[in-house]
């Protein structure tokens, strides 16, 4: 039989929290009853509904205890704080664990494609543990520690903020042997009197927990490289670079996207090398040197590397591509919903304008959130890789594109909508066969609603309803 992940004597030991009730046993930890699996143990945490309110659901969904702060029915550890209680547990599952290699990814771009990306390559190394979908933040990290099972090998944690001083306690929980920044951009700007310099400040917060002698990726073409690199070796890591540069440790040399894949030439550590991946945007030629570069500092083959990398498909609303049916004929839609800032904008923008298109190249294009006063030149400066790229058609919605639609000249003008809700119909009836049609924008504008009635075109759906 496995040994379980935590058993409640472990649990009290950990927190220093009683137990209340009948022992027991887990095999898992979660926060959110639309999740629990059987044998897991549900912390009751405060949020807009305090999580104190689900512990009978959460045991009758199958979960073998809780975590409280308040006397409840069935069996529980009970604590002063459940918050501070499941990071002592995320911290109790990294020391017993000495072997395990951990390494940390953040970065105003490409953080969670990176990490996933990552945790292929551990996955076929070893016994692995990763973070899932992008649970980086004062919650997610210390959740993600408490799941790391005691035999893990090699594990890898996305490190989020939205503001300063967030990410130096959350390295400090990982500990890093490895960390990758993927690049520094104007995210979350509106949060830093100072600006981009703040951001990157805030992200170099990620060496504070690095252990002594561990590994700092750092991306060598961005314009933060140098005060990124001084604050690493600060911390006593050692840097290696990614990027185009002669001197970088993983140097790109060619992106080529095709349809539903790109070839990329690379040397690495001066050993040229020659592979494919299932990605079409160009942020994945660097993505794929910090990757290559976070796997061999946690002890990953390169073969491994390299395999995973290859078979490493695109994440939902991350570039995504999907051929849509219809009646005419098939168009390939590029689902970049998911996120967007001016960096992976315009990466996103030169990767569209390299493909070979039969028809029209178009965008759907949804605001770009939390970018402070500079917001609307922003939107507005995105005409100009828009007209380099190519791009026939732009359909814009939301307050802040409509400095963009007032940029775009009259013939690339598809359509204008208040909401991404509004836009959805005007470029559903605009879509032609042998079109390449690309959506994006922030996940809290809601640019995967347009990206949604685009795939509801498709008349292979509409026979099977």
């Amino acid at each position: 039989m496995a040994e379980p992940l935590w058993t409640s004597q472990e649990i009290v030991a950990a927190t220093g929290g009683r137990l209340s009730g009948a022992p027991f046993v887990v095999n898992g930890v979660s926060i959110d009853t639309r999740s629990i699996e059987t044998g897991d143990l549900f912390a009751a945490l405060a949020g807009v509904r305090d999580g104190h309110e689900f512990v009978a659901q959460a045991l009758a969904a199958g979960a073998s205890g809780a975590l409280v702060s308040q006397g409840v029915e069935g069996s529980s550890v009970v604590v002063e704080d459940t918050l501070k209680a499941l990071e002592r547990l995320g911290e109790a599952a990294r020391d017993r664990a000495p072997q395990t290699r951990r390494g940390a990814v953040t970065g105003s771009v490409g953080k969670t494609s990176v990490t996933q990306a990552v945790r292929a390559g551990l996955m076929l190394a070893g016994k692995a543990h990763s973070s899932v979908k992008s649970y980086n933040n004062h919650i997610g990290v210390p959740l993600t520690l408490a799941r790391m099972p005691r035999d893990t090998e090699r594990a890898v944690f996305e490190i989020g903020m939205n503001h300063a001083d967030e990410i130096a306690p959350l390295s400090r929980f990982v500990r890093p042997h490895a960390v990758a920044i993927t690049t520094v951009g104007p995210v979350h700007v509106e949060n830093f009197p100072d600006g981009e310099t703040g951001v990157a400040r805030a992200k170099a917060e990620i060496f504070a927990g690095i252990e002594p002698g561990g590994v700092a990726v750092l991306n060598a073409d961005n314009k933060w490289f140098d005060l990124l690199s001084a604050e690493a070796r600060k911390a006593g890591a050692e840097v290696r670079s990614f990027g185009s540069g002669e001197n970088c440790d993983a140097r790109l040399i060619d992106f080529q996207p095709q349809a539903g894949r790109a070839s990329v030439r690379a040397r690495l550590h001066g050993r040229a090398l020659d592979f494919p991946i299932l990605q079409t945007g160009f942020h994945w030629g660097p993505n794929s040197m910090a990757v290559l570069l976070m796997l061999e500092a946690l002890g990953v083959d390169l073969s491994d590397s390299l395999t995973a990398l290859g078979d490493f498909e695109p994440l939902a609303g991350r570039g995504a591509e999907q051929v849509v049916k219809l009646a005419g004929g098939d168009f390939t839609l590029i689902d970049e919903s998911y996120n967007a800032n001016p960096i992976s904008m315009g990466a996103a923008f030169a990767s569209l304008g390299a493909r070979k298109s039969a028809g029209r190249r178009i965008v759907a294009l949804t605001d770009m959130l939390e970018l402070g006063a500079d917001g609307p030149a922003f939107h507005a400066g995105l005409a100009e890789p828009l007209n380099s790229a190519g791009v026939d058609l732009v359909f814009c919605a939301g307050p802040l594109m409509k400095s963009l639609w007032g940029a775009l000249p009259p013939t690339r003008r598809g359509g204008y909508a208040e909401t991404a809700a509004e836009l959805a119909p005007l470029i559903s009836a605009a879509v032609e066969p042998g079109d390449l049609v690309m959506v994006k924008g922030s996940n809290g504008s809601r640019a995967g609603a347009v990206a949604a009635a685009l795939v509801a075109l498709d008349v292979r759906s509409l026979e099977k309803g």
